[in-house]
């Protein structure tokens, strides 16, 4: 998609239908944010739509299925079984998982009970799993049996009480309640003789309590923990279903981690908030989608931009566009795919949504405007302002406050921090600092700082560019350059590396690559680094491109000349220093040769 790139008023026409058949759910919307009560809450909310549709089903797991009043008297059951044990309002519980029917009971069961889930990324190993769980003081656990493995690990170095570390089966735990690895209690048949009817602890949750913590990558190179509290949850959720306009009949497939925002706030909100069914997979599988698709007459799934070029590069198929899809949700959705997904799938709506799990500000794409993540939706005021790659920071202008861009150049994306627009942050104070922009436009304004660069492209309409600063997104998750710096600096050859994110063609984000300097008489065997990077960091961490340069220049104050490497990326032409490259399903670093670089930019490596 090219930089002048415009939406004009024929295609703001051609959406005004989608407008139309949403003014119900958006006037819906509307009401709730201005006559919220203090005392709402998820949990009302979910049993509010158990109340209205108990005998319609609500999740569909391989091949299982629970209506909503039966999925409601697990929750309650754990619920109540968490409280006996002494698990109050305002307290933390990790939820460690992949994707399963019963993570959406636990997530449910401890908001009923007034307390914050801890979503722990379940593909975080070692000293970045332990930061991210100790960071938030959980009082319990519940563990997957498929992540008992991990937890182990680390288990040692916790402070969660011994008699709160629960365990679920990996089974179908509604027939049989199934076994646990030794030194875990099993939770299902713990709470098996609890009641199953509505807690009245439920009534005492306010809109202020914390729902849950979600983490995202810090600058420190360990993951920070944002706060998701019960009015975020609604204000998203309400805004959210306004833009799906999902009803009872609808089937959502979700496949995306039910740890991010994303997947479990706006996906599995919509579902709530609509009395409609979802169909959980436990990871995605691009040879078994469009079967699951049409298995359960799937009408909406959610999807992230990498999700899609994986659907794409499976070869064609005469059952291509044939299903009973509606429209598809998510992010990422590149524009040098967006149109051939679309018509080889046969998909009569692309819904794409801008947002951060701790920002304050959202887009989406309402009127289904090819390549755009829409318009501003909800309340809060987004603007663009310049920003120089080289120094990476904001241009103030001569009188000292940030300098807005024009109508169609790219800027870095600021939310305007106000009580109906609120950042609450993260845990560590310091950390919600660091993401505020201070007198920006005037005296004492206040923003909130996205890091990502957007483009306004006409009519209240927006694209998104590129993400900047210490992270960058790569298999649909965002990479900390700082804990990948980190890792391989561990190494007892490295003696020190930079980590950023470079494109490859018709790819989705950006793929790792480490300019390493190696300590003075030091080899490296590079089928040994990388298994030490796949050892120390999650698989979509682990660089694809290694650089071996001499020195590393920095700036006065210290930090490191990212732009010019990022600009020689993994071309080998403009490179002086030895490259090298890790290629799919190997478990090793090659040298990039011309020959090598000219086949992975044509597309012959399927990363």
């Amino acid at each position: 998609m090219t930089d002048n790139f415009k939406v004009t008023s024929m295609d703001v026409i051609k959406g005004l239908p989608n407008i139309a058949v949403r003014v119900p759910a958006i006037v819906k919307a509307l009401v709730a944010k201005r006559s919220k009560s203090d005392s709402d809450s998820l949990a009302a909310f979910f049993e509010r739509t158990v109340a209205k549709f108990p005998n319609r089903p609500v999740v569909h797991y391989q091949d299982r299925v629970l209506s909503y009043a039966e999925f409601n008297a697990e929750a309650n059951k754990m619920a109540r079984y968490l409280v006996g044990q002494g698990v109050n309002r305002g307290e933390v519980v990790t939820l460690l998982m992949e994707n399963r029917l019963e993570y959406l009971v636990c997530f449910i069961a401890i908001a009923k009970v007034g307390a914050c889930s801890s979503l722990v990324n379940n593909s975080q190993t070692g000293d970045v799993l332990s930061h991210s769980i100790n960071l938030v003081s959980p009082v319990a656990a519940i563990v997957g049996e498929e992540l008992v493995g991990a937890f182990e690990e680390v288990r040692g170095e916790l402070d969660i009480p011994e008699d709160q570390i629960y365990c679920v089966a990996d089974s179908d735990v509604q027939k049989n309640v199934g076994k646990v690895p030794s030194g875990y209690r099993n939770i299902i048949a713990l709470m098996a003789d609890e009641g199953s009817s509505n807690l009245t602890e439920t009534s005492a949750i306010t809109r202020a309590d914390h729902l849950c913590y979600m983490y995202t990558s810090g600058t420190t190179g360990l993951p920070k923990a944002v706060i998701m509290d019960h009015d975020r949850f609604c204000n998203t959720n309400a805004t959210v279903n306004a833009g799906m306009n999902l009803n009872k009949n609808d089937v959502f497939y979700l496949a995306l981690p039910l740890y991010h925002a994303t997947g479990l706030i706006a996906c599995w909100g919509g579902v709530m908030a609509s009395g409609s069914s979802a169909v959980v997979r436990r990871k995605f599988s691009a040879t078994e989608f469009w079967s699951d698709i049409n298995k359960y007459d799937v009408t909406i799934f959610g999807y992230v931009g990498e999700m899609c070029r994986y659907l794409l590069n499976q070869p064609p198929s005469s059952s291509d566009g044939r299903h009973k899809l509606k429209k598809i949700f998510g992010n990422g959705l590149r524009p040098g795919i967006w149109l051939e997904f679309k018509e080889r799938f046969n998909i009569p709506e692309v819904l794409e949504i801008y947002g951060a799990s701790e920002g304050n500000t959202g887009f989406a794409n309402i009127l289904n405007i090819d390549n755009t993540v829409g318009m501003h939706v909800g309340l809060g005021s987004p603007e663009l302002v310049q920003y120089d790659r080289d120094t990476e920071e904001a241009i103030r202008g001569s009188d000292g406050y940030l300098v807005k861009v024009d109508k169609g150049e790219a800027g870095l994306l600021l939310g305007k921090i106000t009580d109906e627009s609120p950042f609450t942050g993260y845990t560590q104070g310091d950390k919600t600092e660091k993401a505020v922009f201070r007198d920006v436009f005037e005296p004492g304004d206040a923003w909130f700082n996205s890091g990502d660069l957007l483009r306004n492209v006409g009519w209240g309409h927006y694209q998104f560019v590129d993400r900047l600063g210490d992270t960058f997104r790569w298999k649909g998750e965002n990479v900390s350059t700082t804990q990948v710096e980190n890792i391989l600096g561990g190494h007892p050859a490295v003696a020190d590396c930079v980590v950023y994110g470079v494109e490859i063609p018709e790819t989705n984000g950006k793929a790792g690559m480490a300019a390493i300097t190696l300590l003075e008489g030091s080899q490296v065997e590079f089928d040994e680094l990388y298994e030490y990077a796949i050892s120390n960091l999650p698989a979509y961490a682990v660089p694809i491109f290694i650089r071996i340069t001499g020195d590393l220049d920095t700036t006065g104050s210290f930090k490191y000349k990212k732009s010019d490497l990022k600009k020689d990326a993994y071309t080998v032409d403009d490179c002086q220093d030895p490259l090298y490259v890790a290629l799919p399903k190997t478990k090793e670093y090659v040298e990039l040769t011309e020959k090598l670089q000219l086949e992975i930019d044509e597309g012959e490596y399927a990363y």
